[in-house]
């Protein structure tokens, strides 16, 4: 590698099971916690990098089981969301982040353009370009076209939200619909989830990249997941949700499958 990345470190991009033959493409934009050599720690104590803000907690776990049971790719990015957010656009302040949830980044402070490109070039453009090529890829090989699942988990207790967070998983989507709103029926049939319909947060083409970029520019069927922290920090936690998800998404997507199926 050249830049920012010494030769040794780890790419940016990890794939789980790259030949899986499911519909069903997995990605985790915040699964790893990692910094570049060349950035420290961005003044930060090591623990701050494993809560919430330095990484989406449980997705690297709940994603690479998900992707067994499915027998579905799952890209994720190892690098931590506060060297720079691969589901902002980059043009975005919050791309890199200088507080987050009330924690100071001394590391993202006064950054010039030069050191913005070189995180963007880094990490955010190799993660972009292998899920664009993925998708480009099965999306030429013919039916069945793929379905982007975006997976995210979220902090039970938030500055901005008073109380704990009720929901035990949030369905997101933007302009397209249709697969959230058959995974929020299927979800919700389940009986003893609490499902949050768009929260705790939406998805825009101001605040998120993948989704936009991804799935609605191409047409494709999608759906961002958000998991809450507390239920997938353990193994026993992820795999419990992964076989629940790998249960319950083909069922949301059957209609759409079967159709283009025939």
């Amino acid at each position: 590698m050249t830049g920012l990345l010494a030769a040794d470190e780890p790419d940016p991009v990890a794939v789980d099971r790259p030949d899986a033959t499911s519909p069903f493409l997995l990605i985790g934009d915040h699964a790893g916690n990692l910094v570049p050599r060349a950035l420290g720690d961005l003044g930060l104590q090591r623990p701050d990098l494993e809560r919430h803000i330095g990484i989406d907690i449980g997705i690297r776990g709940l994603g690479a089981a998900l992707s067994e049971a499915l027998d579905a790719t799952f890209i994720h990015q190892r690098y931590s969301r506060l060297v720079i957010d691969c589901n902002r656009p980059p043009d975005q302040p919050d791309a890199f982040a200088e507080v987050s949830d009330g924690t100071r980044v001394p590391g993202n402070a006064h950054l010039s353009d030069a050191d913005r490109q070189a995180r963007i070039g880094a990490i955010f453009a190799p993660y972009h370009a292998r899920i664009g090529a993925t998708l480009d890829a099965r999306i030429a090989r013919g039916a069945p076209p793929p379905i982007l699942i975006a997976l995210h988990s979220f902090t039970r207790h938030h500055g901005d939200y008073p109380g704990p967070r009720p929901w035990h998983i949030g369905v997101l989507w933007n302009r397209d619909g249709r697969l959230a709103r058959r995974l929020i029926d299927t979800l919700s049939a389940e009986g003893d989830l609490v499902v949050g319909i768009n929260e705790p947060y939406g998805v825009s083409d101001e605040l998120d990249y993948a989704v936009p970029v991804h799935a609605e520019a191409r047409g494709l069927l999608h759906v961002e997941v958000e998991v809450r922290q507390d239920l997938i920090a353990d193994e026993a936690g992820q795999r419990a949700w992964a076989a629940r998800l790998a249960r319950l998404l083909p069922v949301a997507a059957d209609g759409f499958l079967k159709e283009n199926a025939q």
